[in-house]
């Protein structure tokens, strides 16, 4: 069946990826691993009553912050080692409201941007929005599917590029302005950097101000 499958619709064949993708996204995996425990471990510290296991929950805070700080220099290392990764991560790194941990993210989990178009790198993410119709009935459009990690990694940056990122800023205002809540505004700011972090990508360059 698989066998027919690929006759019939000739998928795009993806390629494989690299040992340094592999440990980039090993890394990755293991600092996003990090930071869930730091917020479990923060929660607990906060109901603890015992002396005793209050120094042990700051111990392993302690322990936590000295690891994520290890990871994080260590996926800088990775990535200034190898050259196309590294050119890579600064044309992404020049988009205003994209920070370090967001970058990694996408370069790890979603190796193929800027190799498609606007919709698929919208619908890879699980940010474009889909319509529930039937006939004559039309529902909410809602996002849902994609690359959940590459989501949740995108909404801090987001939350940034809506008061720095001059034209994402416009966007926001434009969408509040017309009376969309601000989860959909701050939904369709996340998909606008998916978008903008592919387009730019595959133009080869950093990221400029519209009207520049």
């Amino acid at each position: 069946m698989l066998a027919r499958y690929g006759a019939l619709l000739e998928p795009v064949a993806r390629p494989v990826r690299s040992e340094i993708q592999n440990r980039l996204a090993e890394l990755v995996a293991a600092r996003r691993s990090l930071m869930r425990d730091r917020t479990a471990t923060l929660n607990r510290l906060k109901t603890l009553t015992i002396g005793l296991l209050q120094r042990h929950a700051r111990h392993r805070l302690r322990q936590i912050e000295a690891q994520i700080a290890s990871l994080d220099a260590a996926l800088e290392t990775l990535v200034a080692e190898d050259k196309e990764l590294f050119h890579r991560w600064g044309i992404l790194i020049s988009i205003p409201g994209l920070g370090p941990v967001a970058v990694h993210t996408m370069l790890a989990d979603m190796p193929e941007l800027g190799t498609m178009e606007e919709g698929q790198a919208a619908s890879l993410a699980g940010l474009a929005p889909i319509t529930r119709q039937s006939g004559t009935w039309r529902g909410r459009s809602f996002i849902q599917g994609g690359r959940a990690i590459l989501r949740q990694a995108l909404y801090m940056p987001a939350l940034v590029a809506m008061r720095f990122n001059p034209d994402l800023k416009q966007v926001y205002d434009r969408l509040t302005a017309k009376g969309k809540h601000a989860k959909i505004a701050i939904t369709a700011i996340m998909r606008k950097l998916i978008v903008l972090a592919n387009a730019l990508l595959r133009k080869n360059r950093l990221w400029t101000p519209k009207g520049a």
